[in-house]
């Protein structure tokens, strides 16, 4: 299990670089799609290669940050009911939900999306827009994305089970916490405590 363990924290050590990498993706977009509108609208100045360009960066975004999301325990939960139950519960909840459903579902796109990127990259398909940019990037986002999914549900799968052997504290990735609607409602709560106390003594 120490080589697993060894290998998990890899993938995670990956998927941080990945996450570092797609936030400068994003700061390229928002520039890009600045550029493009002031362009447009100061010297009537349009490009269809712009506007693909913005959508190809929100691919990428969207596509390869599914691992990083995982890493960090962004990814959507159902809290009214895993709040209710014990780590332990949640932790096999999660590894029947990787084992039997994302694992699954990974392979099954990865294999379904790649001939679409092998056609695109042989034939040299371009966009049916004038301008356009050649398609095989954005085609290739979809089973990369999957891929590097796939490696970090590997990843927190170890985890959780050498949790359930005791050889974690912790299931989830090191550096997940509260959410900022937690940290929000915490701070609220404080505040209504606090108010509450000042008014007991008035």
């Amino acid at each position: 299990m120490s080589a697993l363990l060894k290998l998990s924290g890899w993938i995670d050590s990956f998927n941080e670089q990945v996450g570092r990498l797609l936030s400068w993706l994003v700061l390229a977009a928002v520039l890009i799609s600045a550029g493009n509108a002031i362009l447009r609208k100061t010297f009537n100045i349009g490009s269809n290669a712009f506007l693909e360009i913005q959508w190809y960066l929100f691919a990428a975004v969207f596509m390869l940050g599914a691992g990083y999301a995982f890493l960090k325990n962004a990814h959507v939960r159902i809290d009214f009911i895993s709040s209710k139950l014990s780590t332990r519960a949640n932790t096999i909840i999660d590894i029947l939900g990787i084992v039997v459903f994302l694992v699954p579902l990974c392979l099954i796109l990865i294999d379904l999306s790649w001939p679409l990127f092998t056609q695109a990259y042989a034939s040299g398909e371009m966009s049916q827009n004038a301008g356009g940019l050649i398609r095989w990037p954005v085609l290739l986002m979809i089973p990369a994305g999957f891929a590097i999914l796939l490696v970090q549900a590997l990843s927190e799968l170890i985890k959780r089970v050498a949790y359930l052997q005791g050889l974690r504290d912790d299931p989830m990735s090191v550096e997940h916490g509260p959410s900022d609607e937690e940290k929000l409602a915490a701070e609220l709560a404080a505040k209504a405590e606090q108010a509450a106390r000042e008014g007991a003594r008035a």
